[in-house]
């Protein structure tokens, strides 16, 4: 496998629950770090989401790998946020034999 070329500035967010202000707790995320990444597209199509049209687009993202365990590691169910837009990820896996860059299978979602 030839090197990746790396040239999307990616930062690396996580769930985490937030404080409402009325007792309860809301969805928020927490960024993890900035990841250098290549981004691809795979597929996309137009769902209908509340009556409203959304697009669903498929990447595939490829960063350098970190250690099990790491913050800097992306895991399913985090995203990856470049400017205003998100990328959530949904699987990752090695992307070499080597052990030296994940893929990471990602979606976008926009309202048209």
């Amino acid at each position: 496998m030839s090197a990746p070329h790396l040239n999307r500035r990616l930062v690396l967010e996580a769930p985490d629950m937030v404080s409402d202000g009325a007792g309860g707790f809301a969805k928020g995320w927490v960024p993890l770090g900035i990841l250098w990444g290549s981004v691809a597209q795979r597929s996309g199509r137009e769902t209908a989401l509340s009556g409203a049209p959304v697009t669903r687009m498929r990447f595939r993202i490829t960063v350098r790998a970190a250690p099990m365990g790491s913050d800097q590691r992306p895991a399913a169910q985090q995203r990856f946020r470049e400017g205003g837009r998100i990328f959530t990820i949904e699987a990752v896996a090695e992307a070499d034999a080597t052990g030296r860059y994940l893929t990471c299978f990602a979606q976008e979602e926009q309202v048209v």
